[in-house]
């Protein structure tokens, strides 16, 4: 068991990964919709901190990992070198590695060229996962997310500039019913935009802790029903026109799980959330108690 400070968070893909904590919590850490490092202060473990905690495996188990997801919230924040060195301590270490995965964000990228990414994905990074969550500048702003659509975009169109794979989250129902087909139009526009090889929904969860949760007992925002949350996945799908995508809402927290690949499966997924839509049968979508709620 690997020394990990707090709670460690990773991608649903990367659930068979070895997980290694280059960075600790996350560098902005005012999402009111996040609670996953509010109890941990950022700092960067990097080179030294992965080789220590790589000298703690047996060597028998180094020799069959395939994928390493390097922690937490954001470790693309590192600067170049830091993370060119981490990853350079990977190789090494763990003779049958494949794939290299990271959280980002879109500040981590500001300051970092073309080129300098094209230099991190030689050194191993394999793929970059990245919270969007809404094209809508508005809802981004609401959400205390730190950055607008613009530069949402701009950083994801450099990560695919570089060959890096990107694979993006948005949150349904992050506008509440009020801006949700604003919110669905203004995501598709800017998933079309940037064209990035993977796409997660999730639905909006708002666990105690959060400050999304306090203005829901306040009364300042009320969560949308699941037929609501399935009409807006479909205006968000029907605005979609990406070029070879793979498109998931497999995460526990969504009320229907569906996959496909866009633009080739665009019209069977529509007509599967059509259908579901038209019956207004709620048995067919998966239960709270079965969301991770």
């Amino acid at each position: 068991m690997l020394p990990y400070e707090g709670s460690i968070w990773r991608p649903p893909s990367e659930a068979r990964s070895l997980i290694l904590q280059a960075t600790v919590g996350c560098s902005h850490n005012a999402c009111i919709f996040c609670v996953s490092y509010k109890q941990k202060s950022y700092k960067v473990r990097g080179a030294k901190g992965v080789q220590s905690d790589l000298n703690t495996l047996p060597h028998e188990y180094k020799q069959h990992v395939k994928r390493v997801f390097l922690a937490d919230g954001n470790a693309l924040a590192m600067s170049t070198d830091e993370l060119i060195k981490t990853l350079n301590v990977l190789k090494p270490e763990l003779p049958m590695l494949e794939r290299v995965g990271i959280y980002g964000y879109a500040r981590d990228v500001r300051d970092k060229t073309v080129d300098n990414l094209i230099s991190i994905k030689d050194a191993g990074l394999g793929i970059v996962y990245l919270g969007l969550e809404t094209g809508d500048d508005e809802l981004l702003r609401w959400a205390r997310k730190g950055v607008g659509s613009r530069e949402n975009i701009d950083a994801c169109k450099k990560i695919r500039n570089a060959s890096i794979p990107l694979s993006l989250t948005i949150i349904l129902g992050l506008g509440g019913l009020e801006h949700s087909e604003r919110h669905a139009q203004a995501t598709a526009k800017a998933l079309n935009e940037i064209d990035p090889e993977y796409i997660g929904a999730l639905t909006l969860m708002t666990p105690p802790g959060t400050r999304i949760s306090e203005m829901i007992k306040d009364r300042e925002f009320e969560p949308m029903d699941p037929m609501d949350i399935l009409k807006e996945l479909k205006i968000l799908v029907e605005g979609l026109e990406l070029t070879n995508c793979i498109f998931r809402t497999n995460h526990a927290s969504n009320y229907l799980p569906i996959r496909g690949t866009l633009g080739r499966d665009k019209e069977a997924m529509v007509q599967v959330l059509s259908d579901i839509i038209r019956s207004d049968d709620e048995s067919r979508l998966r239960p709270s108690y079965l969301r991770g709620l």
